[in-house]
This record gives C-alpha cells, sequence and structure tokens, in this order.
C-alpha cells in the first residue's frame, strides 16, 4: 500500500502563538484535513498526518518515510513561502502532489507572473509593481486603479480601498498596504466585467479545464471586489455558477493555455475577470487552490458540475501517482 504523508498548516496552531485572523487566513481547519484524509484513505492509500513545515522536519530527522506526500502547506514567511516544503521533500527525493518550488514561488508573485503571462501573448490588465510611495508618479494606468499586495492569497490585502479613482485614494491605499504586508504593491488597470474561475486537473498533455465557476455579487455586497471582507461572508455576499457562455469556454481555454505554460501539475485554479470591452484578462494562477470541501472556489465549481470531493482528489491522486511513477509499483 502506497503511503502518503499529509503536510498542512493549520489555522488554530498559529493562533495559539499570537498571530492574527488575517495572518493566518490561507491556512486550513480540521475540516478540511479530516475531509482530505478521509478521501485519500477511501482511494485506497495509507494516510499519515505530519502537519507543518516544522513537524515535517521533525518526522524525516527521525528517520521516517512515505511514499508520497499530499502537501497544502502555504507557509508563513517571504514571497517564497509556498515553496519552502517541496524544496525540503526535493531534498530527500521524496515525490509530492501539485507544483514544483519554483512554480510555487513563481506565481505567488502575481507582478512576475502577469509580466509572464503577458509576454506570451495572454491578455492582462496593464500593471505596475511599486516598492516605495514616489514610484507612484511614473504611471500612466488610467484610473480607476485596482490595488493589492503583490505575494499574498485568499485576497489578503483586497478591499474597499484598493479600488481608488484618484491620485490621494492611490497614495493612501499603497501607503497602508507597503507598511502593513511589508512588499510591494501591484497597481493595475481596474476590471469592471465579469469574474470567473477556471478549475484545472492533470499536467502537461492531461491538463483539462473542469469548468469555469462565475463568481456573482449581490446588492448586499460592500463593494464591487471578491475581496478579503466578502470571501469571510460569501454566504451572504455571494453566489457561485457554472457558465457555459463564448466568453466563459474562452476562459478555460485560456486557463489550459495558463496552466501548460507555467509547468502546472496536478490541480489549481486559473482567475480572469473582464475589462470594459467584455475581454476576459487573467488575474492570477493559483496552484495550490483551497481544498476545503464546503468553501473552498474548485470543491464548488466540482459539486456544481456534478464531481464528488472523493472524485477530484482521486483525479489529483491519479496525476501525482502517475507522475510520480508509484503506478509502476
Amino acid at each position: 500500500m502506497i503511503k502518503v504523508g499529509l503536510t498542512y498548516d493549520l489555522k488554530e496552531d498559529y493562533l495559539r502563538l499570537g498571530y492574527t485572523n488575517e495572518q493566518v487566513a490561507e491556512f486550513d481547519s480540521p475540516e478540511t484535513i479530516d475531509a482530505l484524509d478521509q478521501a485519500i484513505t477511501s482511494l485506497g492509500f495509507e494516510v499519515i498526518r505530519i502537519g507543518n513545515i516544522f513537524s515535517l522536519v521533525n518526522f524525516l530527522n527521525a528517520g521516517n518515510r512515505c511514499d508520497l506526500v499530499f502537501n497544502i502547506c502555504e507557509g508563513m514567511f517571504g514571497i517564497a513561502r509556498e515553496a519552502q516544503v517541496p524544496c525540503l521533500l526535493d531534498a530527500y527525493r521524496i515525490p509530492y502532489v501539485f507544483s514544483e518550488p519554483d512554480i510555487l514561488n513563481l506565481t505567488l508573485d502575481k507582478g512576475l507572473t502577469k509580466l509572464i503571462i503577458k509576454q506570451a501573448g495572454v491578455l492582462t490588465a496593464d500593471f505596475k509593481v511599486v516598492s516605495q510611495l514616489s514610484e507612484l508618479q511614473d504611471i500612466e494606468i488610467p484610473f480607476p486603479r485596482f490595488v493589492k499586495p503583490v505575494a499574498e492569497g485568499t485576497s489578503k490585502g483586497i478591499d474597499g480601498f484598493s479600488l481608488v479613482s484618484n491620485q490621494k485614494q492611490l497614495e493612501e491605499s499603497v501607503d497602508y498596504l507597503l507598511k502593513t504586508f511589508h512588499q510591494p504593491v501591484l497597481v493595475e488597470s481596474f476590471l469592471p466585467g465579469r469574474e470567473f474561475t477556471v478549475g484545472i486537473t492533470g499536467s502537461g498533455d492531461d491538463t483539462k479545464a473542469l469548468g469555469t465557476l462565475e463568481i456573482v455579487l449581490n446588492e448586499q455586497a460592500p463593494h464591487p471586489i471578491y475581496s478579503y471582507s466578502v470571501k469571510k461572508d460569501w454566504e451572504k455576499y455571494a453566489s457561485y455558477k457554472i457558465a457555459v457562455d463564448p466568453v466563459a469556454l474562452k476562459c478555460a481555454e485560456m486557463a489550459v493555455t495558463v496552466w501548460k505554460l507555467i509547468k502546472g501539475k496536478d490541480a489549481g485554479r486559473v482567475d480572469f475577470r473582464l475589462d470594459a470591452n467584455g475581454k476576459p484578462n487573467f488575474i492570477e494562477v493559483n496552484p495550490l487552490a483551497g481544498l476545503n470541501p464546503t468553501y473552498s472556489d474548485l470543491p464548488i465549481l466540482a459539486r456544481l458540475i456534478g464531481i464528488t470531493y472523493r472524485q477530484l482528489i482521486s483525479e489529483i491522486m491519479n496525476s501525482a501517482v502517475k507522475r510520480s511513477c508509484l503506478d509502476k509499483r
């Protein structure tokens, strides 16, 4: 039987250390870990719960090994934080689910990712990455603009203040983000149209788009942004539907192109929003998508197209096992 180690960051572990709810927003709940354990076990694997990177270090130092690691660790510090566990596993030559360190490092840096995607011919909003307020004077992007930290997830650092319509608002928002998140800020054209996320499974030639999920904000939403505050109360402010119109299908096609371009592995999401002309623009790619069975976008998308959580995890595991040649054992 193939032994699968499960690595993850639990919110409660870091809250006990004094971190805030926003600082641990990307981390997981026991519900997610229980669901993953049950799904992977039901597929015929032996699951070993390891925990975060510190627990993984202790696990490896004790001489323990497993055949494959199902890694959903987000990490805590630095733009390369999502790559920390995969790097450690590479050093021990232990295969793992999801993308390699270079891909995780690239995609967490939204500015660098947009640059590469744009050079490949995929439409994305005009942007500039700034590290200090003085750089705002040289931006020629018309208002309204949208600002966010260059390397955060779960919409951290994205809220009503992210949409700015003049220079004063821009300077105030960027100043706040620079001081709060201690990293550069992405300034880009605001995309006013529909918002989509495309679910992806597979790797290389086996890549496929599961479907296109449209995020629809209702009249009670405090702003026209799928923000951190909106995501926290998604049942109150947002609804989700599978979109199959020509624009949505175009997003799915573009998502596969992006996934292959960055060499994504096993599963993830690619996000798009329409510009004022109704054309889909690439926002970001998430190769380490959330897997909470209730509220994460990828499981929601799967559920709406009739794929159970177990079936979704099965597709992910099949891709990883095939890549790692464990199916030849």
